[in-house]
């Protein structure tokens, strides 16, 4: 079984390594705040730069929790409209900016750089606005030698996604300013022990890798629960869940986490899965490239059937998903066709560090239409 997400028990973990995340953080031009999530530091970022009563424009292909700590701040959400590419409507965004407009955010989806940054940060400067730079999705991609989320006045990612660990996100203050006016809540920084969340992330993962190694086993479970539609907690709920500091379990498994070593394995198995799907005509990849320094998050493509894709790679023994879950005011706004569409038929395929790149050839053998 592929799994979407890698195994606390991964044999990338298996050895102390000689360098850690906190090692790669210390090459950011910025100062580095610790968080459970990337929406929590976001809160922080930015409360001490705005007012309620003013707006913030966030992309509509987002999912729907992320403005949660906008609203909380007393922020009005504007969602604009981005191109097939993923690169922000520069003439959609200036439509929507105002005397009220606070801060802009652009997005590296995938763990690959923004398209179109150069132009958006050009508008963003000229309406003299705070630039977010979401990095939830490539806590350890470089582009051009720079680390991705430090390209705005302050940026966010999640090092959840990328390790096997309970939570943990980062707060970039590449703005002097910015660094000056951050008061930390009490949800920043790491626990100073291990907590109840900390031994129940071990229970899960244990459960979660025997299942994966038995497909009898996974077979006998999933019959047990079929029919009992999973519950999703609604945005609010799971903002405030995120309210708290990065566990300890999660600083201890980053620091013994070799980032170049993560970033050579998720590239192979990317390129494995290029090779596996490029005869493929029913599948569009959306990167066709993997530049230099890009550590990416999925493998992700596009597709005009993807139920039958989803169904086709669970035969091969690929968990996977169509990805984001949009905002209710997203797709109820026919001005977001783009975001709706690629919300249901983009599909990210698992990349991380816990797979050979031998698994992902193998479901290429077993694709069957």
């Amino acid at each position: 079984m592929i799994s979407e997400r890698p195994s606390l028990f991964g044999r990338s973990l298996s050895a102390p390594q000689p360098a850690g995340i906190g090692s790669f953080l210390e090459r950011a031009p910025a100062d580095v705040t610790f968080y459970g999530s990337g929406k929590a530091a976001l809160y922080d970022g930015l409360s001490g730069l705005v007012e309620p009563g003013e707006n913030v424009l966030i992309p509509a292909y987002l999912p729907d929790a992320v403005g949660e700590p906008f609203c909380d701040l007393g922020l009005e959400v504007r969602h604009y409209r981005l191109q097939t590419n993923l690169a922000p409507d520069l003439a959609d965004i200036e439509r929507r900016l105002d005397d009220e407009t606070c801060a802009v955010m652009s997005v590296n989806y995938f763990g690959f750089p923004q398209p179109g940054l150069d132009e958006f940060t050009t508008l963003v400067d000229e309406y003299d606005c705070y630039h977010i730079d979401d990095n939830a999705h490539a806590p350890i991609s470089v582009d051009n030698g720079t680390v991705l989320g430090t390209r705005g006045h302050l940026g966010i990612t999640s090092l959840w996604k990328l390790l096997p660990v309970p939570n943990g996100a980062v707060l970039y203050c590449t703005d002097d300013a910015v660094a000056e006016a951050v008061t930390p809540s009490s949800f920043a920084g790491v626990r100073d022990q291990l907590g109840v969340a900390d031994c129940s992330f071990v229970l899960k993962s244990i459960v979660t890798g025997l299942l994966d190694t038995n497909a009898l086993l996974r077979q006998s479970v999933d019959g047990l629960v079929s029919g009992a539609a999973p519950s999703v907690p609604e945005p609010g709920v799971r903002y405030e869940a995120g309210k708290t500091p990065m566990s300890k379990l999660s600083a201890y498994i980053a620091e013994d986490a070799d980032p170049a070593t993560i970033r050579a394995a998720r590239r192979d198995n990317y390129l494995a899965w290029q090779r596996v799907l490029e005869t493929r005509e029913d599948i569009d990849v959306l990167y066709e490239s993997l530049p230099e320094g890009i550590c990416p998050q999925v493998f992700p493509v596009r597709t005009s059937a993807p139920q039958r894709l989803l169904a086709e790679l669970e035969r091969c023994g690929v968990g996977t998903h169509t990805w984001p879950r949009l905002s209710a005011t997203v797709c109820e706004n026919a001005e977001y066709e783009v975001a709706t569409q690629l919300s249901r038929e983009l599909i990210v395929l698992p990349v991380h560090q816990h797979i050979e790149p031998s698994s992902i050839e193998a479901v290429g053998d077993r694709f069957r239409w």
